[in-house]
């Protein structure tokens, strides 16, 4: 570990302090249940904002048997069977099925799978579960697993990038146990807390460090632990730590002295300063000090809130997180126009990696529904056997039915989220198999698609996501009123088109005559050239639809980006990435969303910052998917200005101060290296109008992952907050190659909540990285 600014494991750094010893006065004397909260109440782990009774106890096992025991499910007939283990079959293709054993771990929350390739895990934890489906439903199982019965078969799919698990048991019993047992557990596993979390962090890493599986730990093991768990400190001092919890002196750690050691590793000097500083010298925290750190913490400030949370003993995970908890409901209006909202927006939606070879699948599209996507795109091709096909054109991309895609979507729609999904179709084929598509689309869709407006009236304005909850919605080419086909839309005609190969557009790329009904279904979206923003007002017509690659759109957010606000309030624009970006590489979508567009469309199979912003934008509102845009958005007489935004028209100067104190159990970011130590830093970013974007970083710690100390505080103004996104980046130093991504949390500043707050952090593909947080204190002020 680097010694200078962090000092020792669990060690304070410079200038924070000195850690009060003095004895409880007369340990509380008089004060019973619920007059005050100790400082050996602390518990030393990442809970909430640090004010918790009892000490860390390391065996995460044990913990995660205990949340186990409660809830019943050590006694559950599934969960013992998943203990005993079985046989499986793994199916990849129709050739490619192969037996492979699985069996829960002790712990009830990892489970090991038996792997032929070095290059993959072993076990996988329960908490990696995105969702576990039952019988045919993946493509997989839909192509290759039809001459098994659907009870015997399931598919486990994997939060972040990870590929599903397609198994197929030995019996219609085994597998209904596999199912259930697995949908009990991930229940279990979503509802635990950090601090079970972290526990079972520790316990996992004693496992591995646990060489001969004595139980025991020696100091060469201790080593081993403490690298895994991203410390570097001297042997000198590792030794005499260990030689202080070794009260048996055998030389090995067991199970009371392993309890010290890992105590000793989860001390939270910071956390102790903060309880010291609002305790007074008694170190007793009264509800009377609990009230003046609530009120720091801009919470509900009241007697009767701070007797409660002292009766209470601890607080839960949400209270002490950045994310304001009140925003994981829909808290906005839903009854405004479609065209008043962000809505999340996918681009390529079937594809699984890159836009020339990569696979076209259905899970695919589960993946960007289960994120909270209501725009997907479908490129449809002529197929063979009279049956369209979805695939990138005149690539390598593989090919996916039409109507697959259809039924994964009436599956998966709403499952997120209630509010109108939009099918934005890029159509390919002739008339024959568009009328094809149509019979699709009513068949396999019934009552959800739209076919006809509400009130069966011309819209003078789009209808509201309330008022289309439970609906899909088919963007795509319409007969104009004259009964002519419709113009092709700028997507068709762009010189950044998506049928853009090798810098020539194909001339296969434009579309062919339209089926009657296939236009029929186009309700409220109908796609449209761009003409021009006098053009696009001067008809008023709300349910046309305009796309734009990424450089027409700054183009016209760089000319007219005034024009281009109030153009979207009225109706709908979608932005699309250039044809040239063939890695699936995205734009950033914040400049789009400062113009007001509202399907600014992402490769969501793409991590990356600007995918990091996308899910940090619609992290809020319940995640449903849909965000109301500012008022000064809306406001067609009050015009925002990008550029230059004025006062009563999206001006707040405010200014946001992050103090990053400390992090916590930070992941390796090479895991193949067992002596790798990671040395990081933290990097703030605001994203929101040009004036606005900004980035400032700590220095980095020398080697240590585990609980490295900053202190520092850095400073931000920003001048329209109402659009603003801040992004938490952890990084590991080098200072002779761009620096490796650890970790970071994206959110909107609307949605920051002042105070010392935890910020649990994702992985590069957004899946949690528990139990690995920042700590940091936020203060907010208008300027």
């Amino acid at each position: 570990m680097g010694r200078s600014d962090s000092g020792r494991v669990g060690g304070r750094s410079r200038g924070s302090g000195c850690r009060r010893d003095r004895t409880e006065r007369d340990r509380l004397r008089a004060a019973g249940p619920g007059h005050g909260i100790r400082r050996s109440d602390i518990t030393m782990g990442t809970r909430s904002r640090g004010l918790q009774p009892r000490q860390l106890e390391p065996d995460g096992k044990e913990l995660a048997l205990n949340a186990f025991r409660r809830v019943g499910l050590l006694e559950d007939e599934d969960v013992k069977f998943m203990l005993k283990g079985s046989k499986l079959q793994k199916i990849k293709s129709r050739r490619w099925k192969k037996d492979r054993r699985m069996k829960l771990q002790d712990d009830c929350l990892s489970i090991w799978c038996e792997s032929k390739s070095r290059n993959k895990p072993s076990t996988f934890s329960v908490m990696d579960i995105r969702e576990v489906q039952e019988g045919h439903q993946s493509e997989v199982m839909r192509k290759h697993g039809s001459s098994f019965s659907e009870k015997r078969c399931f598919t486990i799919v994997f939060t972040g990038s990870r590929s599903s698990l397609d198994l197929v048991a030995a019996s219609e019993e085994e597998g209904r146990r596999w199912v259930q047992g697995l949908k009990k557990l991930r229940k279990k596993a979503e509802s635990m807390s950090q601090r079970e979390r972290i526990h079972h962090w520790i316990h996992e890493h004693l496992r591995k460090a646990d060489e001969d599986n004595d139980n025991k730990m020696s100091f060469e093991e201790i080593k081993s632990l403490l690298k895994l768990i991203n410390i570097e400190t001297d042997d000198e001092y590792a030794y005499q730590v260990f030689k202080q919890c070794d009260r048996s002196n055998t030389n090995k750690l067991e199970k009371s002295e392993i309890e010290d050691f890992c105590k000793f590793l989860m001390q939270r000097p910071e956390l102790e300063q903060i309880f010291s500083y609002y305790s007074g010298e008694d170190q007793i925290l009264t509800a009377k000090d609990l009230r003046k750190f609530l009120k720091e913490q801009k919470e509900i400030s009241t007697d009767e809130n701070a007797v409660r949370i002292i009766q209470k003993f601890e607080l839960n995970d949400t209270e002490g997180d950045i994310f304001n908890h009140n925003h994981d409901q829909v808290y906005q209006d839903m009854s405004q126009p479609l065209s008043h909202y962000f809505i999340s927006s996918s681009h390529n939606t079937y594809l699984m990696e890159d836009q020339l070879g990569g696979p076209s699948s259905t899970e695919a599209y589960i993946r960007a529904l289960l994120r909270g996507c209501r725009c997907v795109e479908l490129d449809c091709w002529e197929g063979p056997n009279g049956e369209p096909i979805i695939y990138h054109g005149y690539t390598l991309t593989s090919k996916i039915l039409f109507k697959d895609v259809i039924t994964t979507i009436r599956d998966y729609a709403f499952t997120v989220s209630q509010y109108p999904v939009i099918l934005s179709l890029e159509n390919h084929c002739g008339k024959e198999q568009q009328a094809v598509m149509a019979r699709h689309l009513k068949g396999i869709l019934g009552d959800m698609l739209v076919t006809a407006t509400i009130d069966s009236k011309v819209p003078k304005e789009l209808p509201s996501p309330e008022a289309l909850k439970g609906k899909i919605l088919i963007k795509g080419k319409k007969f104009d009123d004259s009964g002519s086909a419709a113009e092709r839309e700028e997507e068709a005609e762009d010189c950044d088109d998506e049928n853009v190969k090798n810098g020539e557009k194909s001339k296969k790329g434009a579309v062919g005559e339209l089926s009657e009904e296939f236009s029929d279904l186009v309700v409220y979206c109908k796609a449209v050239h761009f003409h021009s923003f006098q053009h696009a007002w001067s008809k008023m017509c709300v349910c046309e639809l305009s796309s734009f690659s990424e450089n027409k759109a700054k183009k016209l957010i760089n000319e007219s980006g005034r024009l281009f606000v109030r153009y979207n309030t009225m109706q709908l624009s979608r932005i699309y990435p250039t044809g040239s970006r063939v890695d699936s590489s995205n734009y950033n979508p914040q400049e789009m969303w400062n113009a007001g567009c509202q399907l600014v469309a992402l490769n969501f199979q793409k991590p990356g910052m600007e995918m990091d912003l996308n899910k940090g934008k619609f992290r809020q509102n319940g995640r449903s998917g849909y965000i109301l845009k500012p008022s000064f958005m809306r406001n067609r007489s009050n015009l925002f200005d990008p550029a230059r935004p004025r006062p009563a028209a999206g001006l707040n100067k405010t200014q946001l101060i992050i103090d990053v104190i400390t992090a916590q159990q930070l992941p390796k970011v090479n895991k193949d290296k067992k002596n790798s130590i990671v040395d990081p830093l933290v990097r703030v970013e605001v994203h929101g109008v040009p004036e606005d974007n900004a980035t400032k970083r700590t220095r980095h710690i020398e080697n240590n992952g585990f609980n490295p100390v900053w202190n520092e505080a850095l400073r931000f103004t920003i001048s329209v907050p109402e659009l603003a996104l801040i992004r938490f980046l952890v990084e590991d130093y080098d200072s002779s190659s761009s620096n490796d991504f650890i970790g970071q949390f994206t959110v909107p500043f609307t949605s920051v909540k002042e105070g010392y707050r935890h910020i649990h952090l994702l992985s590069k593909d957004s899946a949690p990285l528990s139990p690995a947080t920042l700590f940091v204190r936020v203060r907010i002020k208008s300027v």
